[in-house]
């Protein structure tokens, strides 16, 4: 082990240089990587020096996403102490289904739920799990619904149609999860928003009651802390009134924004959701860990084990429950993805992490202000986002962050919202000032103008 210890030194030290020096990697073309680098597997091993030249190829050729040029998808940056806890969960190798392989990790994950469940006002009897991501998150919270609307389809299959209720804005996983559930993807609804993709409660309560003039039976309604697109939050507090109403499961995926818990100052875009029966946020999205850590909580832990639970006395050895990780969770054989996020609060303290996500906001504004003034660019978000959406001198945002890419100058996104396509810059990454935002705008105009003939 210390050859390959001495080895990834020599690669990670190799592979931040470079960050430096190029943030943004000359991308390798699909259809050519077999060629490009040597990935192929064959009946016989390669000698270390082989093995070392191919490894490097690797590293160098992937993209960089802890750079300050890297602004494409929902997360970014790099937290050396969150990155830490990340290698240490590698070299330990738990698997965090039972106290009798895990041991204090497993105290490490319950001390996250517990302390989640505190900051947003959950009862005693609450509970939750770490998952690999906010779909497998999202997936559980509906499974908790399903059982609890229709307790013996564990049992005996589907005995009556359910119904679920989400925005047209929300992240696909929730259609995704209606089939993985049996529930059917016909059989969730599409709620209409306003114009900032804010989901309407008043549309959702008309249809619901028309549902149930028909005799169907609501189970589900997912509100969004954070829509992909323009970080959009749903009216939690008005949603969860209905939802009490007609006796329906309220979820809350916060996987992207869903951080705000955090904050004093940005908490009241989540008001209300000490009334939702389950929520989720990614402390891989705006908090910086490492990839991936998805915190589902529920108000009731009975869900949990009664949705997920299976008894089997060859794994589970140990007398507590509470220990016993795998009876709340959806897969047996887990990664230990709690040690990164602990090593990142325990070192910050909650006030860091406050800190961290006020910081997101902070940025965003920094770059609204920019695209407000500066007349050569077209805004479209909205203020109190971490997402700022934008185009610059009309040229189509899917071009533009395409040829940016291609040339290496710049990794951002774009997105579709009605019948606009702009860029979307999320300023999720830690590690950025205000500075490089600026920056950013400058790489864009830089571009524009020194390459006419493209656009």
């Amino acid at each position: 082990m210390k050859r390959e210890l001495e080895l990834f030194q020599k690669l990670t030290t190799e592979f931040l240089n470079k960050e430096l020096d190029e943030p943004v990697v000359k991308p390798l073309q699909a259809i050519s990587l077999w060629k490009d680098i040597d990935i192929s597997l064959q009946n016989e091993g390669v000698s270390e020096e082989e093995f070392e030249k191919i490894l490097r190829d690797v590293v160098l050729n992937t993209p960089r996403t802890a750079t300050n040029k890297f602004f494409n998808q929902l997360f970014g940056g790099r937290n050396p102490k969150a990155t830490l806890g990340d290698l240490l969960a590698v070299i330990l190798n738990n698997s965090m289904y039972t106290y009798k392989v895990a041991g204090p990790q497993v105290g490490i994950e319950t001390e996250i739920i517990n302390r989640v469940c505190d900051i947003i006002d959950y009862p005693k009897q609450s509970g939750g799990t770490i998952t690999s991501g906010g779909s497998v998150s999202n997936l559980i919270a509906m499974l908790m619904a399903r059982d609890k609307a229709s307790p013996k389809v564990r049992y005996e299959s589907f005995q009556e149609k359910l119904i679920g209720y989400t925005s047209e804005s929300s992240h696909y996983s929730i259609k995704k999860n209606a089939a993985i559930c049996g529930i059917g993807t016909e059989q969730i609804r599409k709620i209409t928003t306003d114009e900032k993709g804010i989901l309407i409660p008043e549309a959702l309560e008309e249809v619901i009651k028309n549902d149930i003039a028909n005799n169907q039976k609501p189970f589900f309604i997912n509100a969004t802390a954070g829509t992909t697109v323009l970080g959009a939050f749903d009216p939690v507090a008005e949603i969860c009134a209905i939802a009490k109403k007609y006796n329906i499961w309220v979820h809350v995926d916060g996987a992207y924004c869903g951080s705000v818990i955090f904050s004093k100052k940005y908490k009241h875009l989540l008001k209300g959701l000490e009334q939702a029966d389950s929520f989720n946020f990614n402390a891989h999205k705006m908090i910086g860990t490492p990839l991936t850590c998805s915190v589902l909580v529920a108000q009731d832990k009975k869900y949990l084990y009664e949705s997920l639970s299976m008894e089997a006395d060859y794994l589970y050895q140990t007398d507590v429950d509470d220990f016993n990780l795998g009876k709340t969770s959806l897969q047996c054989g887990r990664r230990n993805n709690a040690l990164k996020f602990w090593t990142l609060w325990k070192s910050v303290g909650t006030n860091g992490l406050e800190t961290i996500v006020d910081n997101q906001f902070m940025l965003a504004d920094v770059a609204r202000d920019y695209v407000k003034n500066h007349p050569e660019y077209t805004f479209y978000s909205y203020d109190e986002s971490v997402s700022v959406c934008f185009n610059y001198k009309d040229i189509p945002a899917d071009k533009l962050c395409t040829l940016l890419y291609e040339h290496a100058e710049l990794v951002i996104g774009f997105g579709t919202f009605r019948k606009d396509t702009f860029i979307r810059l999320v300023t999720v990454n830690p590690n950025n000032s205000k500075e490089e935002i600026i920056d950013l705008f400058k790489t864009i105009e830089n571009f524009v103008a020194n390459n006419p003939s493209l656009f």
